[in-house]
């Protein structure tokens, strides 16, 4: 029990702040703000379902996908550290969110400007890919699901916590508008940033990792 705590604490620390729930649950309530409740419960587990679909996705196939494009995990490990050194900087000066509120702002103004349509449906753009699943995410999973290669139940470990890591992000999305109001934008701000330079760390390392194993090889 102790040596899969030993995977799962960093694990699920590192996939919750490359998803970030804190970030998209303010943005998704901002995106059904004057939709119905069943219309905001679907929106939320068909986003959560389709962004589970891509990360799982590639966490198991992502590997032999580079692989056939000639790409090393090397190569891979450097790249998706300075991806996510550059998420790390963006949630550390809440560019990121300025940009994902900014998306919401446009897209909850088109949705206005078109009052007698049906709600629009964003389970797939923006809440599953780019907010859930996207390339920082993308390259999270396969980094990870690469450092325990040849170890089944590490990997095993990995998924299970990917899945907790989505379904606490279901959850918030459910409960947005209250938890925003609960918590407040302040706060939600501070959290941002402290796990943004966690986020940061951890980018570096894997930077440092994938040039190391790109000069051994």
């Amino acid at each position: 029990m102790t040596e899969i705590m030993e995977i799962a604490i960093p694990v699920f620390v590192t996939l919750f702040v490359v998803i970030d729930p804190i970030a998209i649950a303010p943005i998704f309530a901002a995106l059904t703000a004057d939709t119905e409740a069943a219309h905001r419960r679907s929106m939320a587990l068909k986003g959560c379902l389709i962004g589970a679909m891509v990360l799982f996705f590639f966490a198991l196939l992502g590997k032999s996908f580079l692989g056939a494009l000639g790409i090393s995990m090397a190569a891979f490990r450097a790249a998706g550290g300075v991806m996510l050194f550059l998420i790390a900087m963006d949630m550390v000066f809440e560019k990121r969110t300025e940009r994902r509120e900014k998306r919401a702002e446009h897209m909850v103004e088109e949705h206005e400007a078109r009052p007698g349509e049906e709600h629009e449906d964003i389970s797939v753009f923006p809440i599953a890919v780019p907010m859930l699943a996207g390339p920082g995410a993308i390259a999270t999973v396969m980094l990870l699901m690469s450092d325990h290669q040849g170890d089944a139940t590490a990997q095993g470990v990995v998924l299970a916590t990917l899945a907790v890591v989505l379904l606490i992000t279901l959850i918030l999305l459910l409960a947005a508008s209250r938890i925003l109001d609960a918590v407040g934008q302040s706060v939600a701000n501070v959290l941002t940033r402290v796990l943004g330079m966690i986020l940061a760390a951890l980018a570096t390392q894997y930077i440092f990792d994938g040039i190391r194993g790109g000069l051994i090889s």
